[in-house]
Formats: structure tokens, C-alpha cells, sequence
């Protein structure tokens, strides 16, 4: 089953700077963290406080492809978690023939964003995420506000993410 949710924001892990997309359920009840590449962090900020550029970044540079070749992007999903590497589907629709394209997460949210497309996570992915155990630190993303998640990353240690693969 899939949940949708919405980006909640988007954090840089103090130990390492990479970012990381926090999403959660419309009902800011159940989060996803999925660190992403600072090119992606770029597309999704950008769109999520409206920045307009004078020329168009890769996924506004997609959405418009889309658009002019009159497809619509129904919705993307985060669908598999494999090895730390989460997976996604753009789902699109062409002639009223629905189209799933492969997709890592962060394009497909940044291309989301910009088409106005909902953002659903397989509810798996979810409830196998939304702790994250940094050893003696711990953050349950259920309950944590934006500040609280930002407060929690700038207080981990380098010893918290031997872990992890970022």
C-alpha cells in the first residue's frame, strides 16, 4: 500500500553535507529521510520556496518537454529500498496511455514539484525508515518538527555515521 506524503524540507547531514529530503505523510505523522545529491537539493529548494531562475534548471527543462509533447505526469512513487538505495517511478500518461518511467527519488520529486504531482512512498519503506539510530542518538521522525530534525543532524558525531552509507 502507498501513502502519499509531501516534502517536509531539507536538511544537510553536519558529518558528511550531503543532503537529505525529509518527506512525510499529509498528516506529518509517518517521514522518510532519503539523502540526495546536492544538484537535487538545488531542484527541490529552489521549486519549494519559488525561486524563479533566468534559465531553466534539468527538471524544469523536463517538465517543459512534458508539457509541450502534451504528457501528464500523474503522480511519482517511491516504490523499493535495495542496499540503501531507495527506488522511484514516474508515472505518466500519454494519449491516455499510463506510462511508468524508472527514475531515481530526488528527480522524480524535483519533477513532481515542478508538475504538481502527488508523492506517494510504499508504506514498507516507511515504517522501515522513519527511525533513524545513530547508535546512542536517536530521532523518531514521526515526532520530530523541522527544527527539531535540524537540532538533532548538527549534534551527531563523526562515531554516528559509521553506519550508514550515505
Amino acid at each position: 500500500m502507498f501513502v502519499e506524503v509531501k516534502v517536509f524540507g531539507l536538511a544537510m547531514d553536519p558529518m558528511t553535507g550531503t543532503p537529505i529530503v525529509i518527506l512525510k505523510d499529509l498528516q506529518g505523522k509517518k517521514a522518510v529521510p532519503i539523502w540526495i545529491g546536492l544538484f537535487e537539493a538545488s531542484a527541490i529548494a529552489t521549486q519549494m520556496e519559488g525561486i524563479d531562475l533566468a534559465r531553466p534548471m534539468t527538471h524544469d527543462l523536463m517538465n517543459g518537454i512534458l508539457k509541450t509533447l502534451d504528457v501528464k505526469v500523474l503522480k511519482i512513487t517511491i516504490n523499493d529500498l535495495k542496499n540503501n538505495t531507495f527506488f522511484a517511478t514516474i508515472h505518466i500518461l500519454k494519449d491516455d496511455v499510463p506510462i511508468v518511467v524508472d527514475a531515481r527519488p530526488s528527480d522524480a520529486i524535483a519533477l513532481a514539484l515542478r508538475a504538481g504531482a502527488p508523492i506517494f512512498v510504499d508504506e514498507k519503506i516507511i515504517e522501515g525508515s522513519a527511525n533513524i539510530d545513530f547508535g546512542k542518538k536517536t530521532a523518531d521522525l514521526n515526532k520530530c518538527t523541522k527544527e527539531e530534525l535540524e537540532e538533532f543532524l548538527e549534534n551527531l558525531s563523526s562515531e554516528d555515521f559509521g553506519k550508514y552509507k550515505m
